[in-house]
């Protein structure tokens, strides 16, 4: 195989799996309408949960954490550790921009989970951490979603998985740019927290 082969074969199984939109085929599976008709339209589990099916939500939730491990673990296993990450970077781009979404995708926050899960436990782990902990404070799903994607760098750099840190620090800083409308709407005090007000206009979810 040609050198160059390997890296973009890498970038490709990463995006096709990670661009499986999940939450629309189990809504859609399951009689639930078209998840992008419901509520921000977004494909991840929160908006999931708009239609009130609790497990389609987590299955979502947990799917979408699995393509992102998956495409880290096949790649390690055809090309060796040292395409993981381009994997990783593929898995992202392929939930945020799938392209069976006309690249409408979601903002990456489960799948990163399951990315930086698979690179290193102790990381995934504290991603995990923050996450439910930052939920559990706020009942604010973005602002929970991107400070567990902001602990995956540093998490990264603590635990000396230095060759981390560049594609962590770069795929947290598009989960940010993901949320720049929920990041007014925090500035603004208007950001819905889970288990809200029915009324209250819908976000757009982190996941």
């Amino acid at each position: 195989m040609i050198l160059w082969q390997q890296p973009v074969l890498a970038l490709l199984i990463g995006y096709f799996l990670g661009s499986i939109p999940f939450g629309v085929i189990l809504t859609r599976i399951a009689g639930a309408g078209d998840l992008r008709q419901i509520g921000s339209g977004n494909i991840g589990a929160t908006n999931v949960l708009r239609t009130g099916r609790k497990g389609l939500a987590a299955a979502t939730l947990l799917l979408d954490m699995l393509k992102g491990a998956a495409a880290v673990c096949l790649v390690g296993y055809l090309f060796g550790d040292d395409l993981k990450l381009l994997a990783g970077v593929g898995a992202f781009v392929g939930h945020c921009w799938p392209v069976w979404l006309k690249f409408k995708g979601g903002k990456g926050v489960a799948t990163l989970m399951g990315i930086v899960a698979a690179l290193s436990w102790q990381v995934g782990l504290i991603y995990a951490l923050v996450w439910l902990l930052m939920l559990a404070l706020t009942r604010i799903s973005s602002l929970a979603g991107m400070a567990a994607a902001l602990s995956a760098p540093v998490a990264s750099f603590f635990f000396g998985r230095l060759s981390m840190v560049p594609m962590a620090l770069g795929l947290a800083l598009l989960v940010l740019w993901k949320h720049r409308e929920n990041i007014g709407r925090l500035l603004r005090g208007e950001e819905p927290k889970v288990g809200g007000s029915k009324t209250a206009p819908a976000a757009d979810e982190p996941l």
